[in-house]
């Protein structure tokens, strides 16, 4: 299946240092993923797309996000090369394709776009041609409108726009956008339980206004373990060896930067944490990072043994985890906040 990599950060950052570079970038783990074993779509080389914000407000261009999208392989696309190393922002998203529904071409691509929202997904909602004609029928015709290629990924940004009291508004607040998010999963869960769809969904969403992160790790199962999903911050992320061996480094206790991937870009294991499973990860425009629980019918407590060993079989087999043991017991905090939705 896909990847995707968010770079959020008080400075702007070069594209090349996340993009092309690091000897892990986005682009090595089109042809070289480390954390997944998918037999139908060995390598992601149907597409790619990069979006990010300009890090000076301009009003004659306007607040919405920069895009380029291409359906040749990443790591073959001169054009991606000389752009990374000419371009400068302080939040981008970064997707490579590997498509198992959909066609390829560019409306397929992602991040999707809307006024200043960018969206992007990693997974896949199961058997998606039974439920798309009833989200669409949800949808308002601007909103319907808004969708121009045939993937589950954008009609589920076309449902969360729908969520959204106002998806062409000039700002949101990160509660709006977290609600939003909320009431995708569970408008997409409901979808599944009239439409009897026993296969789990894996919905790692991210969702951008360029202030506000929002991006869930989330399997719609209390037994199967969901897509691979990491995090990283620190203060400064640069190439400490000859050969794209880059690092986080931590000089304080300040987040100047916040990175959240579906692998590490880096071999350095202290970077990078593995965010847990239906779980939300919330970057505020202060770059404050929190990771809150979602808590639904599928949700199973950290301190629940049930929680230790969830099966990786299902998700392997998309192609989207490696197999592997169970994660070590973790206590939760009694003040931890939770999201029910």
């Amino acid at each position: 299946m896909c990847r995707f990599v968010i770079y959020k950060g008080t400075s702007p950052v070069q594209l090349s240092h996340l993009l092309t570079r690091p000897c892990h970038s986005i682009i090595n783990q089109a042809f070289d993923s480390r954390l997944r074993l998918d037999h139908r779509r060995p390598i992601n080389g149907d597409g790619f797309g990069v979006g990010w914000y300009d890090s000076v407000q301009d009003e004659e261009l306007g607040n919405q996000p920069c895009m380029f999208t291409s359906v040749t392989p990443a790591w073959n696309n001169a054009n991606l090369i000389r752009l990374a190393e000419k371009i400068k922002s302080p939040l981008v998203f970064g997707h490579v394709r590997a498509t198992t529904t959909g066609s390829l071409s560019l409306d397929n691509c992602h991040p999707f776009v809307c006024g200043k929202l960018m969206f992007m997904h990693n997974g896949g909602i199961a058997d998606f041609h039974l439920i798309k004609r009833r989200l669409q029928a949800d949808l308002s015709d601007d909103i319907f409108n808004v969708v121009q290629g045939n993937t589950d990924s954008e009609c589920a940004f076309a449902l969360l726009l729908s969520k959204l009291p106002d998806p062409k508004a000039k700002s949101f607040t990160t509660r709006t956008l977290q609600q939003a998010m909320l009431d995708t999963i569970a408008t997409l869960n409901r979808y599944a339980e009239e439409a009897g769809i026993i296969e789990p969904s894996l919905m790692n969403f991210c969702i951008t206004d360029g202030e506000s992160v929002i991006a869930t790790r989330y399997i719609s199962s209390r037994h199967d373990e969901a897509a691979s999903l990491w995090f990283s911050s620190g203060t400064t992320f640069s190439e400490y060896a000859e050969g794209g061996h880059y690092k986080m480094s931590k000089a304080d206790k300040r987040e100047n930067i916040i990175m959240i991937a579906s692998e590490p870009l880096t071999f350095e294991k202290a970077d990078w944490m593995e965010i847990r499973t239906n779980n939300m990860v919330v970057i505020t425009p202060k770059m404050n990072l929190l990771q809150i629980p979602i808590v639904d019918k599928f949700y199973v407590s950290p301190s629940d043994p049930a929680a230790l060993n969830r099966d990786t079989d299902f998700a392997a087999a998309k192609g989207l985890l490696s197999p592997r043991k169970a994660l070590a017991p973790v206590q939760p905090r009694d003040n931890a906040p939770q999201l029910s939705i």
